[in-house]
């Protein structure tokens, strides 16, 4: 148990910084650098936390995402600020950049070989398809909250 507060402790700390990173290159405020750290922080903590537990990778990330969505939300309304300020920023620590760079990798590969090998085919898919899903959940996710928050009619 120390052990996995341990491991989301150093999370929270390793993905705050890049969010934080991110919101100064987009020119977040100053007073508001630590929202985005905290909600970056949370965020990948929870995707973290939820992977230890079994999960798959790309509902991890859609909680994760959802999460961010909700608390960039209530930042906004205290702040009076736009939610993408905050949000934005907090996500870029789950972009799936591995997964990715393994895509484009196994492509060049395939691309350079003068037969088509069945292994690297199977990685090109399997790594393309885990990046577009958890790109996709990180969009969904960030968006829904502000879908049922935000809505002029009843959700019922």
């Amino acid at each position: 148990m120390m052990e996995l507060l341990l491991k989301l402790l150093n999370d929270a700390a390793f993905s705050a910084v890049p969010a934080v990173g991110f919101a100064m290159v987009f020119n977040v405020p100053k007073r508001f650098l630590p929202y985005c750290a905290l909600a970056g922080a949370l965020g990948h903590s929870l995707r973290t936390l939820l992977l230890h537990f079994g999960m798959p990778i790309e509902w991890c990330t859609f909680a994760a995402a959802a999460l961010v969505g909700v608390l960039t939300i209530g930042f906004a309304k205290k702040h009076l600020a736009p939610p993408l300020m905050y949000a934005v920023a907090a996500i870029i620590p789950m972009i799936p950049g591995t997964y990715a760079y393994n895509t484009v990798i196994a492509l060049v590969q395939l691309s350079a070989q003068s037969e088509v090998s069945p292994e690297l085919t199977a990685e090109v898919i399997s790594n393309g398809l885990k990046t577009i899903f958890i790109l996709g959940a990180l969009s969904v996710g960030l968006a829904m909250p502000s879908l049922l928050y935000f809505r002029t009619r009843p959700v019922i």
